[in-house]
């Protein structure tokens, strides 16, 4: 875990009161060694050549590359390409599960906020979506103080409950998308890989970027148990009594499978996979974002 004097340590972020608290502080330590801005220094930073369209101001016109190629351009800067991130929030049942005293929801709404927060405060567009095996809370894309007391709202008021079916999700999403942008997923993922990667494929497709976090708690991770213990069901499974030693190596295999697999096609796809730890910081969730982020603005695709 974190050091206890970090401020991205989940353990202080648990004692800390309101989401919004916590999205301020994560932001705040996250920044005080990192640069994010999308500007250098004082000025802007050039992103890259548009063509000329009618109602452009002549200013913005690069006369040099019009003196060489007889072309007429206009220059575009980060700070005007202004990006749109939708943040998905799984709070399906499985979601409730902790061996800490926060669950992967408590998780999963701490990167969210503080994700929308970054985004807001670099003058970008966030929204929310908050999913079971179905949409169940959407705040549409925006921006300013109100947008993030919106998202902020939302979040507090998730509750993990129902069933999962995270790829539906994502084709119902995708298809109703009406601006290409960055595509926050967080969930457990514990649904069908096949099916998880088809709503990928969808949203890849129709132009966006996703960014897949995978939050998954330690013992979900290393499966730690050493005495007998009683799984209880979520998602409509019952419970069982097991011992966990008969099963780890078993587990082990399958869920090692099951995240390789993940990552793999992610790759293929060009798309970001980050595991996230729920006993973890949360710096791997900002420091993610901006690399796609940065990356976007300046024209490109990693």
């Amino acid at each position: 875990m974190a050091g206890a004097n970090s401020t991205l340590d989940p353990a202080i972020l648990d004692r800390l009161s309101g989401l919004s608290l916590v999205a301020r502080t994560v932001v705040e330590g996250f920044t005080g060694g990192h640069h994010v801005s999308p500007h250098r220094g004082s000025s802007i930073e050039f992103a890259q050549h548009r063509p000329y369209s009618s109602g452009d101001e002549l200013r913005k016109i690069d006369w040099k590359v019009f003196a060489r190629s007889d072309r007429l351009v206009v220059k575009e800067y980060i700070e005007e390409t202004n990006l749109s991130c939708n943040i998905l929030l799984d709070a399906s049942e499985s979601m409730g599960y902790t061996s800490l005293p926060w669950t992967k929801l408590d998780y999963a709404r701490w990167c969210a906020a503080a994700l929308s927060h970054l985004i807001l405060i670099q003058r970008d567009t966030a929204g929310l979506v908050i999913f079971d095996e179905k949409d169940r809370v959407k705040v549409p894309p925006g921006n300013g103080a109100p947008q993030e007391a919106a998202i902020i709202g939302a979040l507090e008021e998730a509750e993990a409950k129902g069933p999962t079916n995270i790829g539906k999700c994502l084709e119902w999403i995708a298809s109703r998308l009406k601006r290409r942008g960055i595509i926050a997923i967080f969930s457990d993922f514990f649904d069908e890989p096949e099916a998880i990667l088809a709503g990928v494929k969808r949203l890849v497709y129709g132009g966006h970027e996703p960014i897949l976090f995978h939050v998954l708690d330690p013992q979900e991770i290393r499966f730690e148990f050493d005495a007998l213990v009683k799984l209880q069901g979520l998602e409509g499974v019952g419970d069982v009594k097991i011992d966990p030693k008969s099963i780890r190596d078993a587990y082990l295999e399958e869920i090692g499978r099951h995240n390789r697999l993940l990552a793999r096609q992610a790759r293929a796809l060009s798309v970001d996979y980050v595991l996230l730890d729920t006993s973890r910081s949360l710096d791997a969730v900002l420091s993610a974002y901006l690399a796609r982020r940065t990356a976007r603005a300046r024209g490109g695709r990693r």
